[in-house]
């Protein structure tokens, strides 16, 4: 399928709804508990999307509770803890910290790949990940290494570590061969149904405890933002950035996020960008290059082109 100039423009534009779960989140949380919203989110997303997934759904969705183990782990890594766990991590620390560190789990994917295959890395990969761990690192210790000696770390980036792990592990586990058989959004939808389950008696605890169900217009315009945004159009745009152009070049589109999330959250949020933000996000950006094999993605996606104009 040839690539057209409009399929450029939604990959371009995809990180944008990726990142903007932090950059909407960030002040969410101030009024929504995290659990309250993340649960909120789910439940939303899984409305809007069970039209599209209906006819997947009674088609394949017999076959599909087959599953019901692997959907609700997934379920668990993907909206539990990268939802959940991410709205507390963001009452700790920054938008700006929190995508830098997100921006890892590439990378982290490469590393558990590997350990569970039980085979050693490439120089390359290895080198890629030596330096997105590095990267992480000049960000948590806000570029003074030798603090790690004597400062506690932050709950909030230590929170959104956890989070890029779990990202990465999910990734993997998405991938299994038991999902690969049914449709995308059918399995997104169930995978979103399992982890609105999984925080619903979270946020009923949390709801009991201190309270807070969102009341205001303010608080249900976040919802609904990073429902439509964070959740619905950043998984859309990404299937049809698979469908249309490749798994590989659109991952490419990805390496956007970072730069996306360091400007938004300094011009809509305040957040101030010091220079360790930069040598972070060098290092980072050039573990994930690294150990993901940007460069001959980009010479692959280079000579298809020149194919194709020949």
């Amino acid at each position: 399928m040839s690539p057209r100039p409009r399929d450029y423009v939604i990959l371009a534009v995809m990180p944008l709804f990726f990142v903007s779960n932090l950059i909407i989140g960030r002040p969410a949380v101030d009024t929504v508990p995290p659990w309250t919203l993340a649960a909120l989110r789910w439940s939303f997303a899984c409305l809007i999307l069970l039209p599209f997934a209906w006819p997947g759904l009674r088609e394949h969705g017999r076959a599909l509770a087959a599953q019901w183990r692997l959907i609700l782990w997934l379920g668990f890594l993907g909206m539990w803890i990268c939802g959940g766990i991410v709205y507390v991590a963001l009452q700790f620390t920054t938008a700006t910290h929190g995508t830098l560190i997100y921006t890892a789990s590439p990378v982290l994917v490469v590393l558990i790949a590997a350990v569970l295959a039980r085979r050693p890395l490439p120089l390359a990969e290895a080198l890629g990940v030596i330096l997105g761990i590095a990267g992480v690192f000049t960000i948590v210790l806000e570029g003074a290494p030798l603090s790690i000696l004597h400062r506690p770390f932050n709950a909030g980036d230590l929170l959104f570590i956890v989070a890029a792990i779990s990202w990465a592990i999910y990734s993997i586990q998405l991938k299994s061969r038991a999902l690969q058989d049914f449709p995308t959004l059918l399995v997104f939808l169930a995978i979103a149904l399992a982890g609105a389950v999984l925080l619903l008696p979270c946020m009923l605890a949390e709801l009991a405890l201190i309270g807070g169900f969102p009341t205001s217009a303010k608080a249900w315009t976040s919802i609904a933002g990073i429902v439509v945004f964070a959740s619905v159009l950043s998984f859309s745009s990404y299937q049809y950035g698979v469908k249309r152009v490749g798994p590989a070049l659109t991952s490419i589109f990805l390496y956007l996020l970072p730069c996306y999330g360091i400007v938004l959250a300094a011009v809509f949020l305040g957040e101030a960008i010091h220079a360790y933000h930069g040598i972070g996000l060098l290092l980072v950006m050039a573990g994930v290059g690294l150990a993901t094999g940007l460069p001959g993605l980009l010479k692959s996606f280079v000579r298809q082109r020149a194919n194709r104009s020949g």
